[in-house]
């Protein structure tokens, strides 16, 4: 009995030192850094993976990562049911329960892209075909398939999509990109329209929007928006041709190359706004917040001519005299 009852205790000892050697080894693998193929490794988590799966996706990307054990840690911590499908990225130093967690916390990877004020649609869609974080989706979509999908009520896409840095998970595709600059847009300004001051001369909030598309192309300065929208302001006022060169330069299309000649100012095309009076049709490239707030609420002055400086500022002038006083001055090089 004695035999039988040592060798029992011999078993159980046995025992409980395979245990802790498992569980040291389980200890040891989880809290030691997996080995990479580079210093930093993106991969993707896809809808529905389940924990081997995702240690197969890792290891194709190169984080060398024991599935079994991965299955295992991930069923004995219940995070196998927190996973979620999304971009991510392992380092030198993360361990297996690193890299667990950071999948079943959502910690994705993001990344960044930048809109700038005055790019036209045709820029911003070549930007989204650039970037290489961008799930490219749209391929050959017409504008009008574009603007259904949107749901917007506008015939041309220029213009709708606020100029922002917009932070996204890699994967996101460009038309959720767009879908979230639309809406920037469309918030920013009806919330801006509401506020508009009462004396501005513009019906709708798309005419704003048009009108903010020019004077973002026709000055950069920021002391000079509002007076800038102002000189537009008099002119709608009066029924005076805008005569703006950007609404020009829109109009000509692929045949600017860089400078306009006498004859594209008189050959006319729906954004010629020398050879037609009130806005153009459509705006002419993505307006910020502060190119809005200089139409909604525009420097109230006599101004109906401005000429640039060389400088990035302009010079106002009340009067078609003192305008071509300046713009010998400025641009002729004529007196001082």
């Amino acid at each position: 009995m004695k035999k039988i009852r040592s060798i029992f205790l011999y078993l159980l000892l046995a025992m409980a030192l395979i245990a802790t050697a498992v569980s040291g080894a389980a200890w040891y693998w989880t809290s030691n850094p997996v080995t990479l193929d580079a210093d930093r490794i993106d991969y993707v988590v896809e809808p529905g993976s389940g924990p081997r799966g995702i240690a197969r996706a890792m290891a194709k990307a190169g984080i060398h990562i024991n599935e079994d054990g991965f299955v295992l840690l991930a069923r004995l911590t219940g995070r196998d049911k927190q996973l979620q499908a999304g971009a991510y990225e392992a380092q030198q130093g993360d361990t297996p329960r690193i890299l667990l967690d950071r999948m079943a916390n959502g910690d994705m990877t993001q990344t960044r892209l930048t809109l700038v004020e005055g790019w036209s649609y045709q820029r911003i869609r070549m930007a989204l075909r650039e970037a290489p974080n961008v799930r490219q989706t749209l391929g050959e979509t017409s504008d009008a398939q574009l603007l259904e999908r949107l749901g917007a009520e506008w015939s041309s896409p220029e213009g709708l999509f606020y100029p922002d840095t917009y932070v996204f998970v890699p994967g996101t595709s460009d038309f959720d990109i767009l879908r979230r600059a639309y809406h920037a847009q469309m918030t920013i300004l009806n919330e801006m329209w509401a506020q508009r001051a009462p004396e501005v001369p513009l019906k709708t909030p798309y005419e704003a929007l048009i009108l903010a598309s020019i004077v973002e192309k026709e000055t950069g300065h920021s002391a000079d928006r509002g007076k800038v929208a102002g000189v537009f302001v008099n002119r709608l006022r009066i029924g005076m041709p805008l005569q703006t060169d950007p609404t020009v330069i829109y109009g000509m299309g692929d045949a600017y190359q860089g400078r306009i000649r006498r004859k594209d100012l008189t050959r006319d095309t729906p954004w010629n706004t020398y050879t037609r009076g009130g806005l153009p049709p459509t705006p002419i490239a993505s307006a910020g917040r502060a190119a809005l707030l200089a139409v909604l609420h525009p420097d109230q002055h006599k101004h109906l001519y401005f000429v640039s400086r060389g400088d990035g500022t302009s010079e106002f002038s009340n009067n078609l005299a003192a305008h071509n006083r300046a713009v010998a001055k400025y641009i002729l090089g004529r007196g001082s």
